[in-house]
């Protein structure tokens, strides 16, 4: 597989940050209100943070991409069957457009864009596709969580659209450290692979 970086060009790269968000992480959030989560997941942030500043300081984009529940009548989350059966902590409020809860985690504040998602795949019915169009974006890195989930949704997504997408193997995480491991080894067949460190230093070296 081609080294995603012989060519690299900062500005046209991207950090796609998946679901880092408040209610998925914070200790206030409504994962942890619920009991759900992962000592894997909460040590994420302070992992993909130099990576971000790096990719920042030469150049290049940060894009937040924000699982979303659209607030319906009465402002009652609209909420998939399937989500509620195993989430059943999830109330009016959680994942709200504008809210705490919805916005990315402190720590890789701020983003250059944020995009809305509904579904696993940061692409499905949202305007990322616009997004990377209009500012001449055409290669990705790919961080978050889940990795089983909406990584890997989103890494197959650009990879259908021709865009070069290096997963960084532990910038993301799942809530069982085996299904992450899993993924990340299907994952190798679809893309590059390539740990936190090691992308922060090859993106410095191209500064």
């Amino acid at each position: 597989m081609a080294d995603f970086f012989s060519d690299f060009q900062p500005a046209r790269t991207a950090l796609l940050i998946v679901d880092l968000q408040n209610d998925f992480l914070h200790p206030d959030g409504a994962y942890a209100r619920g009991g759900a989560g992962a000592p894997e997941i909460a040590a994420l942030p302070a992992r993909v943070k130099p990576v971000a500043d790096a990719l920042r300081a030469a150049g290049g984009f940060v894009i937040s991409t924000q699982f979303t529940l659209v607030p319906g009548r009465g402002g009652e989350p609209m909420i998939a069957d399937h989500l509620r059966q195993i989430r059943p902590f999830l109330r009016k409020g959680d994942f709200m457009p504008g809210g705490w809860g919805h916005a990315l985690v402190d720590a890789l504040q701020p983003a250059d864009f944020t995009v809305e998602k509904v579904a696993y795949s940061a692409f499905y019915q949202t305007r990322l596709d616009f997004v990377l169009a209009r500012a001449g974006i055409d290669r990705l890195i790919a961080c978050g969580i889940v990795t089983n989930g909406g990584v890997a949704s989103t890494v197959r997504d650009a990879h259908v659209r021709g865009l070069p997408t290096l997963l960084l193997s532990d910038g993301c995480a799942a809530m069982k450290p085996d299904l992450h491991d899993a993924t990340v080894t299907v994952l190798s067949s679809v893309g590059p692979v390539m740990d936190c460190a090691g992308a922060e230093a090859r993106i410095r070296a191209a500064i």
